[in-house]
C-alpha cells in the first residue's frame, strides 16, 4: 500500500517516479505507435501531464495506473487526430531501416520483436491497447477496463478478437512465445 501525501508535491518525488516508470511506459507506448521515437514523445506527453496533475495524486501507490492511463488515453487522441493508418509509408523496408533494428532493443525485452511489432500495428488501436495492458504490462482485465473506460466483458472480447488475429499474423511459434511471456 503507498502512502499518502501531505503537502504540495515534491519536484524529486516525480522525479523518481519518472526514472522507476519510464522504461515499462516507453514499452508499452512502442507497442503501440510502433515507432521508437513517437513512443519517446508519447511517453514525454504523458507525463507532463501526469506532471501537471501530480498535485492531486493523493496516494504514490495510484500515480502509476495514472500515466499508463494517460499514456494510453494521449495515444488513442493521437490516433484519432492524426488519421492514424497502421502503415507509415517509408523509402526502404522496414527490417533494414535502423530504427527497426532500436526497436529491437527495446528494454532487452525478449517479446518485444519487429514480427510483433507488426502484427500489433495491423490491430484496431483497442484491441492493440487490450493486447499491450494484458500481456505486457501483465494488468488484469478489471484493471485493464478501468485504464480504457470500458466493461470488463469489452476487454475480453476485444483480447480474444485480437489474439485470434495475432494467432493468423504470427503463427504458432510467434504466438507460443507471446503466451509465454
Amino acid at each position: 500500500m503507498g502512502r499518502t501525501r501531505t503537502g504540495p508535491p515534491a519536484d524529486d518525488d516525480f522525479a523518481d517516479f519518472v526514472h522507476a516508470r519510464w522504461p515499462a511506459l516507453y514499452r508499452s507506448a512502442v507497442m503501440l505507435v510502433g515507432d521508437r521515437h513517437l513512443a519517446e514523445d508519447l511517453v514525454q506527453s504523458a507525463l507532463a501531464s501526469t506532471y501537471a496533475n501530480w498535485g492531486r495524486i493523493e496516494r504514490t501507490d495510484s500515480a502509476p495506473g495514472y500515466a499508463r492511463r494517460t499514456l494510453h488515453n494521449e495515444a488513442f487522441t493521437w490516433m484519432r487526430r492524426r488519421g492514424w493508418r497502421n502503415e507509415v509509408p517509408t523509402e526502404e523496408l522496414p527490417e533494414s531501416s535502423p530504427e527497426h533494428r532500436a526497436t529491437r532493443a527495446v528494454d532487452d525485452d525478449p517479446s518485444v520483436r519487429p514480427t510483433v511489432l507488426a502484427a500489433l500495428r495491423q490491430l484496431p488501436p483497442r484491441q492493440r491497447a487490450v493486447v499491450v495492458l494484458r500481456y505486457y504490462d501483465d494488468l488484469s482485465v478489471a484493471e485493464t477496463a478501468s485504464i480504457l473506460g470500458v466493461t470488463t466483458g469489452t476487454v475480453k472480447s476485444q483480447c480474444s478478437e485480437a489474439l485470434g488475429r495475432l494467432g493468423v499474423l504470427l503463427g504458432s511459434d510467434e504466438m507460443g512465445a507471446l503466451r509465454a511471456l
